[in-house]
């Protein structure tokens, strides 16, 4: 599910914690070491968050957030905040090459650039907490 996510909005801060949970609380975050992914840069994405993206002129970020019941991609097109919401059961992982990853729910895709140390070690998490669920 794609959603604007900029502004404080009743209904989509409903439909998000619906979908994958109220965010962790202050105690369970630092047990976990965090629950953001580093910036990484997007490689390619479906055709409806490529149309967002081509928007702007500047480079294409995301984030990853966890949630329990899933995860949030985060990324920016002129100045508005979009949120990919995606579900465990929905989460579907593929890795093209040792690199790149991408990320699958409901015909929306984002491919992301994992080459940092540190976005490895996250998306290992994340496949754990994939499996564990």
């Amino acid at each position: 599910m794609l959603l604007n996510d900029s502004y404080n909005h009743k209904e989509v801060n409903r439909q998000i914690i619906e979908a994958v949970g109220a965010p962790y609380s202050i105690w369970t975050r630092i047990k976990m070491n965090g629950i953001g992914s580093p910036r990484t840069t997007i490689t390619t994405s479906s055709p409806e968050i490529q149309r967002l993206l081509n928007l702007d002129n500047n480079a294409s970020w995301c984030f990853i957030e966890l949630r329990p019941k899933g995860i949030i991609v985060r990324f920016r097109s002129l100045l508005e905040t979009y949120a990919l919401v995606i579900p465990w059961w929905k989460l579907v992982i593929f890795k093209a090459n040792p690199n790149v990853h991408t990320l699958h729910c409901d015909g929306n895709f984002v491919s992301i650039n994992t080459e940092s140390k540190a976005l490895k070690g996250f998306m290992v998490r994340l496949m754990e907490l994939k499996a564990n669920s």
